[in-house]
């Protein structure tokens, strides 16, 4: 009995301390979930304007792989660019999806949610031609999100650089290959390498990857510092190598090799498809303005008919890109250097919109450029009912499909240099996890300081060492209590033997 009285106080002094010393843990973070933070950034493209509404815990603003994409709208009508001779229609257009935003957001958050605008290749062009337009449709723009309830924090041209960085960034963000957040509580850098981007929009296409190679042309080089890792990027973007204006050039060349006549056949067109064509919709641009016929008429509209000749709209595609010169060691085309590919990519934007076709509507796979090669001769060989009836839902695009997918296929294999080996670590994706790749979250992650140069809040919850010797000493006191309730039954038996 005396050996029962004594080890049931040494079980209770032993909980006392583990008490105590569970009370004295330096613990954070054990609150309540802390209300959220937002940003809103309008990406505004040449063809569309996309909102982009991002959240992230509002205690853990220097954090990473926190940042999730919460809500997002899609502008109706066309880019800001396309405003040019009507400014104020183009800060009207916003409106409806800067309402949305003001109804996603709690009315709380609204004075403290950062707002940007970021124009890409088309508003470049617009500045190019017509700088006065281009102010134009900024102000009226800018006026418009400066009387929604946000903190305005700018509107700007983004150059073509910053645009394939940015999309460098969102993606390695998202992907965690920067920084991560382990089961044991903190941060670390993970063992990986990044992965290259590749962005295909409509105006122009961008080319981003980290590379230790020497970078010969010094504005294709960007040295960054993120999480106190410095990586040396190699990026380009090619001006009038977006989807859009890719095919006003198919156009373009076709109506240079027929003649301008009233009516002619396009091969990249699909059997049975027939449209007249403004010639101001193909030569009101200036990646084509320059090929435009001596007796120019923009109103004057020229009768064409598909053909479906895969050949041939391969050789037009193909005449688009200038692989012939080069002053430095290696080029992609059009003179412009590039290093040797390396590591992983993921192709976002027009890219995967062009392979998820290729996956969904014509049921081929995409796994090496042959794939890619064979898929896009089976679209232009198919007549434009059978195009019809398999996808009738994407009517107004499926015409273009045939040059997009020899475009595609024309500027990975020969312009970025894929081969068998490499084209298989390009991954053609939309998203990662619920949020939409592209410059956006990039840009907004930078503006707001989210990305910090420096090491910062690597340690989350309690001290890890602090956690170990909190285990050990549990393990302690559960192997003494059951040794002391061991001894307990023993003596209770040896008392009823007794």
């Amino acid at each position: 009995m005396a050996r029962r009285v004594v080890a049931l106080p040494l079980l209770l002094c032993f909980i006392g301390v583990l008490g105590i010393l569970l009370l004295c843990l330096p613990v954070r973070d054990l609150r309540e979930p802390p209300a959220f933070k937002y940003g809103v950034v309008l990406d505004a493209g040449s063809s569309h304007t996309a909102l982009f509404i991002y959240k992230w815990p509002a205690d853990k603003e220097n954090d990473t792989g926190i940042v999730s994409q919460h809500d997002m709208c899609d502008v109706e009508g066309g880019g800001i660019s396309s405003y040019a001779d009507n400014p104020p229609a183009a800060g009207n257009s916003l409106k409806q999806c800067l309402n949305h935003a003001v109804s996603s957001i709690p009315k709380e958050r609204h004075p403290l949610t950062p707002l940007y605008l970021g124009a890409t290749a088309g508003m470049r062009l617009l500045n190019l031609t017509n700088p006065q337009a281009s102010d134009k449709v900024l102000s009226a723009v800018t006026a418009t999100l400066k009387s929604f309830p946000f903190d305005f924090r700018g509107a700007k041209i983004l150059s073509g650089e910053d645009e394939g960085v940015f999309g460098w960034v969102t993606a390695n963000y998202l992907l965690e290959n920067f920084i991560k957040y382990g089961w044991i509580g903190q941060w670390f850098r993970p063992k990986k390498p990044t992965l290259g981007a590749m962005d295909l929009g409509g105006a122009s296409t961008q080319i981003t990857f980290e590379t230790q190679e020497p970078i010969e042309s010094p504005q294709n080089e960007v040295t960054l510092r993120l999480y106190g890792q410095p990586y040396k990027v190699y990026t380009h973007s090619f001006l009038c190598y977006g989807r859009d204006q890719v095919l006003r050039r198919m156009l373009s060349r076709v109506m240079k090799a027929g003649g301008y006549k009233s009516s002619m056949l396009n091969p990249c067109w699909p059997k049975g498809y027939q449209r007249n064509v403004l010639l101001g919709d193909v030569y009101d641009s200036p990646c084509t303005a320059d090929e435009k016929p001596e007796s120019y008429d923009s109103q004057r509209a020229i009768a064409m008919t598909g053909s479906g000749d895969a050949a041939g709209c391969r050789l037009i595609v193909d005449s688009l890109f200038k692989f012939n010169i080069c002053s430095f060691s290696r080029c992609s085309f059009d003179g412009v250097f590039q290093p040797k590919l390396s590591g992983n990519f993921i192709a976002f934007s027009a890219f995967f919109y062009t392979v998820d076709f290729i996956h969904t509507v014509m049921k081929r796979r995409v796994a090496s450029p042959d794939d890619l090669s064979a898929a896009a001769e089976d679209i232009c060989n198919a007549t434009w009912d059978e195009l019809l009836q398999k996808a009738p839902q994407q009517k107004t695009r499926l015409a273009d499909y045939c040059a997009v997918a020899n475009f595609v296929y024309l500027l990975t294999t020969k312009g970025y240099r894929f081969d068998e080996n490499s084209f298989s670590n390009i991954a053609f994706q939309k998203k990662a996890g619920d949020t939409s790749i592209g410059w956006a979250l990039g840009y907004m992650l930078n503006l707001t300081n989210m990305i910090p140069a420096d090491e910062a809040g690597f340690l989350k919850g309690t001290n890890y060492g602090s956690w170990i010797a909190l285990v050990l000493l549990f393990v302690t006191v559960i192997l003494m209590a059951l040794v002391s309730g061991f001894c307990l039954l023993r003596s209770s038996k040896e008392h009823g033997t007794m």
